[in-house]
């Protein structure tokens, strides 16, 4: 990357980072150019060179969020969605270390930004990014598990609000316990007492 292209990038890395901070002390409508350009050192001219207004920042926000969760899981996913309607349903489980450790280890890493994305989903867009998830993942799955489309949402609903609750929890806690411990629990709890096969069986 040259000087300019670099100098570029560090900037705007700046003002993502001085978005997510100011996002702790009042709702993105509150937030003013000003105001980051304040807590990022840099001038309103540098501000309106990278960007028109706040929401372009946020979304360029959002896109660097995404790209450090991303970059935790070293996994190609590509096959993963590939191999949707071609893998046989006892291997069709993707609660194991090799999917959640990883998260953790990206929401141990980032607990602050975690929290505050958390608390401010609605200006992060997450509605739209769970709807893409739903038509690309859980959909496919949960269709090859027979759940009845009208049922779906109401499944997803419960296990990701559940997912959702342990992990807020165990942020607020300081993430002070271990992330396999964590693992562990995340596991019993979609799972249940019966493991993938069982369930299979019941479905059948």
């Amino acid at each position: 990357m040259d000087r300019t292209r670099s100098k570029y990038f560090n900037t705007a890395v700046k003002m993502d980072e001085a978005l997510i901070a100011l996002l702790k002390e009042k709702d993105f409508d509150y937030i003013t150019v000003k105001e980051i350009c304040t807590q990022a050192g840099v001038n309103r001219s540098t501000f309106y060179l990278h960007y028109e207004n706040t929401r372009d920042l946020l979304e360029e926000t959002l896109r660097l969020l995404i790209e450090r969760f991303l970059s935790y899981f070293p996994v190609d996913t590509d096959p993963i969605t590939d191999g949707f309607q071609s893998t046989p349903l006892e291997e069709l489980n993707y609660i194991s270390e090799k999917y959640i450790l990883p998260y953790l280890t990206y929401v141990q890493d980032n607990r602050n930004v975690f929290a505050i994305t958390m608390d401010h989903a609605a200006c992060f867009d997450f509605d739209t990014i769970y709807q893409r998830m739903f038509q690309h993942i859980f959909h496919p799955i949960l269709s090859r598990f027979r759940f009845p489309d009208d049922e779906q949402p109401y499944v997803m609903a419960f296990y990701l609000n559940g997912v959702h609750a342990i992990i807020r929890q165990w942020v607020k806690n300081g993430c002070s316990e271990s992330r396999e411990t964590i693992c562990a629990v995340l596991t019993k709890c979609i799972l249940g007492k019966c493991g993938g096969l069982d369930l299979i069986s019941m479905l059948e």
